[in-house]
């Protein structure tokens, strides 16, 4: 069987589409992060300490921001969750630490940013769920509030629609009409068109109270896959707000990775986000910065962002009997990790190192010579040398029982020779 002739054009790169939309800022004293409008996809998390513990929540929020977080959100559903907004916010200032905090109301958002003004002006950014601001007459009464308070300290917000907490009034509404249609739709397309009106039309009142467009933010959240994929491309051709994306809930361990994975990047390579979360339940005892460092690699995967030098590692075969590689591997792209809040300012453009640590001569040495910086270690049956390559071309060979310390220092030498250069000139 013979191959198909190409024609005269080369094979097209798959490039991310693109999304026209409306651009909000999200400040904080001088840091600026701007969201929409063909700004970067932008990473956010959220804490789950109690923020009546100031210090506690202070402290993980630094920690998701260090771990490359560009907003970070904070429950805040009581009275003594809003007085503690400010002292939170007062402990980050003291750390040097300006991410911006978004506050997350449910039911009493409108007393609280009311009755606690320090706190609404503490936050950087509201996050109203329509579905739960209240029913019936009392309803745009208290979501006005809280558009009210947004626009009085010059907040954005952003509309978070859940399928979890769907305003029940709006459903019953759409059934009756889908009822009375000649071939009625599915119940989870009702459910679909209920997420999208309520998170458009929410958007809609905030406007003709007086918001501008470009301080609106939405999201409609789900926890299927395939839910989340229909629900964002319809809400995408139907209004220019910068989107939110996330599974509400995405689960523990690696079926959480993967769902939330397969979801954002396929909505994200469409050109639909603007910020991502991965909601991830922690494994006992992990960190709350995992969640941070998947959404990280997703943006980093499709091209989209660079976050952190990539290491490049093949997975071991029967010719990779020692774990030495591995063992290197994750130590390098530990190590790299744990400096990225320090070399972001000391080595500029340090993120877009790529180093490959391989297990044996299949690949090693092509990776390598691909990689900034790589190593081949030995595999089964090779002789017991490592040659170590330095953009492109062959540096030295290591041997011994040291090779893995010796490739570290490598590392940080070729690093600060490389990137310190332009600390240097600067």
């Amino acid at each position: 069987m013979s191959a198909s002739t190409p024609d005269s054009n080369p094979i097209a790169l798959a490039v991310p589409g693109t999304r026209q939309t409306l651009q909000a800022r999200v400040v904080w004293g001088n840091r600026i992060v701007t969201i929409g409008g063909g700004a970067p996809v932008r990473v956010q998390s959220m804490t789950n300490t109690d923020t009546v513990d100031a210090v506690a929540t202070a402290i993980q929020v630094k920690e998701l921001a260090l771990a490359g977080s560009e907003m970070v959100r904070i429950t805040v559903n009581t009275p003594e969750a809003a007085q503690a907004v400010p002292y939170v916010r007062e402990q980050l200032d003291r750390m040097e630490v300006d991410v911006p905090l978004i506050g997350d109301f449910h039911y009493n958002g409108h007393r609280l940013l009311t009755d606690y003004p320090d706190c609404a002006r503490a936050l950087s950014k509201y996050r109203i769920n329509p579905g739960n601001v209240g029913k019936g007459d009392k309803k745009d009464r208290q979501f006005g509030l809280m558009i009210d308070a947004a626009m009085r300290w010059n907040k954005p917000v952003r509309i978070g629609v859940n399928w979890g907490s769907l305003d029940q009034d709006l459903l019953a509404g759409l059934m009756d009409e889908n009822n009375a249609r000649p071939e009625p739709w599915d119940a989870r397309h009702v459910m679909y068109e209920a997420l999208i009106q309520s998170a458009i039309g929410s958007a809609e009142l905030a406007c003709q109270m007086g918001m501008p467009a470009s301080d609106i933010l939405l999201s409609c959240k789900v926890s299927g896959v395939q839910d989340l994929i229909a629900v964002y491309r319809e809400l995408a051709r139907r209004c220019k707000y910068p989107l939110h994306l996330g599974l509400t809930e995405a689960g523990m361990g690696t079926k959480g990775t993967v769902a939330s994975t397969t979801a954002l990047a396929i909505l994200l390579q469409e050109g639909i986000g603007d910020t991502i979360r991965v909601s991830l339940t922690p494994q006992p005892g992990e960190s709350r910065n995992q969640e941070v460092i998947i959404a990280s690699e997703i943006l980093q995967s499709l091209g989209l962002r660079i976050f952190v030098p990539s290491v490049t590692a093949c997975p071991g075969c029967g010719r990779t009997t020692s774990t030495t590689f591995q063992e290197l591997a994750k130590q390098i792209d530990d190590f790299l990790r744990a400096q990225m809040p320090v070399w972001r300012e000391r080595y500029p453009g340090v993120e877009r190192l790529k180093v490959a640590v391989m297990g044996c001569i299949v690949n090693g040495p092509g990776e390598s010579k691909h990689a900034d910086i790589g190593i081949s270690l030995p595999g089964n049956g090779e002789a017991p040398a490592a040659p170590v390559f330095m953009d492109g071309e062959k540096f030295l060979t290591l041997r011994g029982d040291n090779i893995a310390n010796e490739f570290h220092a490598l590392v940080e030498q070729y690093i600060d020779k490389r990137f310190g250069q332009a600390t240097a000139s600067a």
